[in-house]
């Protein structure tokens, strides 16, 4: 194989990588490392805009993958339709399971038990005692269970939680329980005390933490979104926040990154992070060995991992 390959990652810096594809390092910059035509196997920079991600798309030809080094797929969506038929969009499953859960345990941990409040007060030499809320005996609400939601849950487990219910798309049984579909939401949400979404973002879930969604949500309910930031209605949010009913962690917020004068930052009861689920030292070590995986795939011609559509067919229409 001479075709090219496109890595945001320096191809030195990865082991194990098949011989045969010249490797082409690009991360985003202004000129491209070889012609776009020549690519076979574009592996898109991660943590860039959507519009430079894209960018390349209408000029390769001849790609024949697409590898994304993030869970969610909608950066790289508006560039499909420019893409001959049958390339093959594969995500990062198995990348980001573990540190996106930790960071989800975090939020809700350091929500509930006040921990932003004792920074502040540490800040000002201030004893601040009292009760908080604990995790334990708490009902714990899932929203998208695919392989992050089902890591989340596996740290849940040890804290001793009343009750856990998963929603995704459509209905099934796991060992731990069922997975109700998303129509069954309404009827969920009041029995929550704590709501973490963790679905990817398509059509169906843009918006989809609405006015509605959360007056369901009962009285001082945690909401914790480690998805995308247009899963939620913002302003839906900060009404609710406003009025000190519920309470937010949020790694994901729309727009994103959040401007500093916007009010979101100076809502009460709210927790921010800036989009920290995947970014840690747990990262490029999986990323690596799953792009090094891949690519012996794509030599030998052996099934793909984590192949989410193909352009031109029914799936990717």
């Amino acid at each position: 194989m001479t075709a090219d390959v496109w890595l945001p990652i320096p191809p030195e810096e990865i082991d194990g990588l098949p011989e045969g594809p010249r490797y082409r390092f690009w991360n985003g910059e202004e000129e491209f490392p070889a012609d776009p035509a020549d690519c076979a196997f574009y592996v898109v920079p991660y943590m860039k805009p959507s519009d430079l991600c894209v960018r390349p798309l209408p000029y390769m030809t001849s790609v024949q993958v697409l590898q994304t080094l993030s869970a969610g797929i909608d950066h790289v969506q508006p560039g499909l339709g420019r893409l001959r038929p049958g390339v093959r969009l594969c995500n990062a499953r198995g990348v980001h399971e573990a540190s996106t859960a930790e960071l989800t345990l975090t939020l809700v941990l350091a929500s509930l038990r006040g921990i932003p409040d004792f920074v502040r007060a540490q800040d000002r030499g201030e004893w601040l005692g009292g009760f908080r809320p604990a995790l334990a005996d708490k009902s714990v609400l899932i929203v998208g269970y695919g392989s992050i939601g089902a890591a989340i849950e596996d740290r849940l487990a040890p804290f001793e939680l009343a009750r856990v219910a998963r929603v995704a798309r459509s209905r099934r049984t796991t060992a731990r329980g069922p997975v109700h579909p998303l129509t069954e939401l309404p009827s969920l949400l009041p029995e929550a005390d704590v709501v973490v979404l963790s679905t990817p973002l398509t059509e169906a879930t843009r918006g989809l933490v609405n006015a509605d969604f959360l007056a369901r949500m009962k009285d001082g309910a945690l909401l914790v979104n480690v998805a995308r930031g247009p899963v939620v209605d913002t302003k839906a949010l900060l009404a609710e926040l406003e009025t000190g009913r519920l309470t937010a962690a949020l790694d994901v917020t729309d727009p994103e990154p959040l401007p500093p004068a916007h009010p979101l930052w100076r809502a009460p009861g709210v927790l921010i992070s800036p989009h920290a689920g995947g970014p840690t030292s747990a990262f490029l070590p999986r990323a690596e060995r799953l792009l090094a995986d891949q690519l012996h795939r794509f030599v030998n011609r052996e099934p793909l991992r984590n192949v989410i559509l193909t352009t031109g067919s029914s799936a990717g229409a």
